[in-house]
């Protein structure tokens, strides 16, 4: 099956607001609207993506709208305003410009008379200013790793807060701010205590001992490797790496997720990819672990299907590793792969010492059927995240295809995990979700709503699959056809099951109208 085009790139730049260096240097980062859509509820550096108001036509390349974007969004998120502007304003009158400004963007007037002029004030500001970079230093590139649905090509850049300015966030589409050393930020992250976004996470451990200088070589070196194709640092909870590695998965999606999970002590989670080149990154990653001093344990599987384990020979060969799956999942394999042992559901999988050095650290064993027979589970016990394989996506939904799949049960699987005491969850497409149990419940309510169309099409009488089709699913791609009427067929099934409709020369109907 052809792969679907990369999904476009949006411009962004992020703004590493610090102010003192070495062990008195603090950083200040902003703590994101759980409402958001992208990174809702974790902190991260202020910034946002390259707006209309900050290109020009003249302008020779993108880095002067993204500096132009930058002294922007430093405006809007932090208050503080590049040193080319402080002048030009007092201090009351930044923070009136600001608080129109804020009101104007997030209020139904955006596109006013009154924003009109707002903004034409703002760019006679920008275009006066002299120094064209604002001050800003260019750290690094980073782009967003294929797996996610919005996906951004973002320059962070790093500015000396300005004398006499201090940031401060109005809440609206963040929630708080903070000037925090970054040594405490990242403590709190391992203790469990906040998110923080993978970007962030990433450059706050290259800043935590506050040598600027450094920061910003080793930041260009590292940058260097991500380009020249290294694995991303995607961590969204302690302990738990996230490969997005491509598959022939089912579109929307074009990866799957394989997890490096533990901290000294390490298992590979669904090793998916078959493409040789994806499977050396990951040989690449899983070495560089090694080098650390990280031991890898075996390999864990959530279940069988092609896009979880296009890897699982090599890896085990590369690394001497052995499968453990459950028992329906492990028939399914090749019976030449090395086996370690049968999961049942209630085992515990031994990760040794936390990342914040609690002991007694393990993985639950959760067995969810319904995609698959043998599909699996796995909570770990410190922060309570859960990968959850193809129980969930966050670009689709789950496709139950029968024999294997079956709508009854996989419905209770997501209720079992909705029972269970869990954060984060990890799913096998796209990125994880913050929430767990909100996710959990809006497929449940996505699944509810569904069926309720398929049993308001089979009340005006009976009907085919394909006549079925484009009333059910009429909020799907046509091209997506083929694949929903797989869930459609479970869908029909179920209420089979239940007897409230069976079927006749192909055609559905309802029982008792």
């Amino acid at each position: 099956m052809s792969q679907p085009p990369a999904r476009p790139l949006r411009d962004a730049t992020a703004l590493i607001l610090t102010r003192g260096s070495g062990s008195c240097l603090r950083v200040f980062l902003v703590e994101r609207s759980p409402a958001l859509k992208f990174f809702g509820g974790y902190w991260a550096f202020p910034g946002g993506t390259v707006d209309d108001i900050d290109r020009r036509a003249c302008d020779p390349d993108d880095l002067a709208a993204r500096y132009r974007a930058a002294a922007r969004e430093l405006m809007e998120e932090t208050g503080v305003f590049v040193s080319a502007l402080c002048g030009r304003l007092s201090r009351n009158e930044r923070d009136s410009f600001r608080r129109q400004w804020l009101s104007l963007e997030q209020g139904p007037s955006k596109e006013s008379t009154k924003a009109a002029a707002l903004h034409d004030r703002w760019r006679n500001f920008i275009d006066a200013a002299t120094d064209p970079t604002f001050a800003f230093r260019s750290i690094v590139r980073l782009t967003t790793p294929e797996f996610a649905p919005v996906r951004y090509r973002t320059l962070f850049l790093h500015l000396e807060t300005p004398e006499g300015e201090q940031p401060e966030v109005i809440p609206g589409e963040l929630a708080q701010g903070r000037m925090v050393e970054p040594r405490v930020m990242l403590e709190e992250w391992r203790r469990g205590k906040v998110y923080i976004a993978p970007p962030a996470l990433f450059l706050l451990e290259l800043l935590q001992d506050g040598d600027l200088a450094e920061f910003a070589a080793r930041a260009a070196v590292e940058g260097g490797r991500l380009e020249d194709g290294a694995l991303h640092p995607v961590r969204f909870s302690p302990g738990i790496f996230v490969a997005p590695l491509k598959t022939p998965t089912l579109p929307p999606a074009t990866t799957t997720n394989c997890l490096l999970v533990g901290e000294r002590e390490v298992y590979v989670v669904d090793p998916a990819t078959p493409d040789a080149s994806d499977q050396l990154r990951l040989s690449e990653k899983m070495r560089e672990c090694q080098a650390a001093g990280r031991r890898f344990r075996g390999i864990l599987l959530t279940h069988h299907h092609s896009d979880h384990v296009g890897a699982v020979r090599s890896v085990a060969r590369r690394f001497g590793l052995r499968v453990f799956a459950h028992e329906q999942t492990l028939r399914r394999l090749d019976h030449d792969l090395p086996i370690g042992g049968e999961l049942k559901d209630g085992d515990a999988v031994e990760l040794g010492d936390a990342p914040d050095g609690e002991p007694d650290w393990k993985l639950e064993v959760k067995h969810t059927p319904g995609h698959a027979p043998g599909h699996l589970c796995f909570v770990e016990t410190r922060y309570r995240a859960v990968i959850a394989g193809d129980l969930i996506s966050t670009v689709s939904s789950i496709i139950i295809d029968p024999p294997d799949g079956h709508l009854s049960t996989y419905l209770q699987s997501l209720r079992r995990m909705l029972d269970e005491r869990i954060t984060l969850l990890y799913p096998a497409h796209g990125p994880a979700a913050r929430d767990g149990p909100a996710i959990l419940r809006r497929c449940l309510a996505h699944r509810e709503e569904r069926q309720c169309k398929l049993i308001a099409a089979l009340a005006s009488g009976p009907r085919t699959i394909e006549e079925l089709l484009p009333i059910v699913y009429d909020d799907t791609d046509p091209s997506m056809f083929p694949y929903a009427a797989r869930s459609l067929l479970a869908g029909l099934q179920k209420l089979f099951e239940e007897g409230r409709a069976d079927s006749r020369e192909e055609r559905w109907r309802l029982l008792g109208i």
